[in-house]
């Protein structure tokens, strides 16, 4: 079992008629399509990614028993 924790970030809302660096934010997280899912490291270089485009995404911790 990893030590780090798991994000699920979806993508909910679209990022068109935000700006270029929003959009190449959403791009840079692996969300391609709406309601799209990705799964990422727990660290703040992710968070920091998120609060860019926290009003785009949605964010849940992924529970130590899906980890596997």
């Amino acid at each position: 079992m990893s030590a780090e924790k798991k994000l699920r970030i979806k993508l909910v809302k679209s990022p068109i008629g935000y700006s270029r660096r929003q959009k190449a934010t959403v791009r840079a997280l692996g969300l391609r399509r709406m309601h799209q899912t990705v799964v990422h490291e727990d660290t703040p270089v992710i968070r920091g990614m998120i609060a860019k485009v926290s009003h785009l995404v949605q964010v849940e911790a992924v529970p130590a028993e899906e980890e596997a």
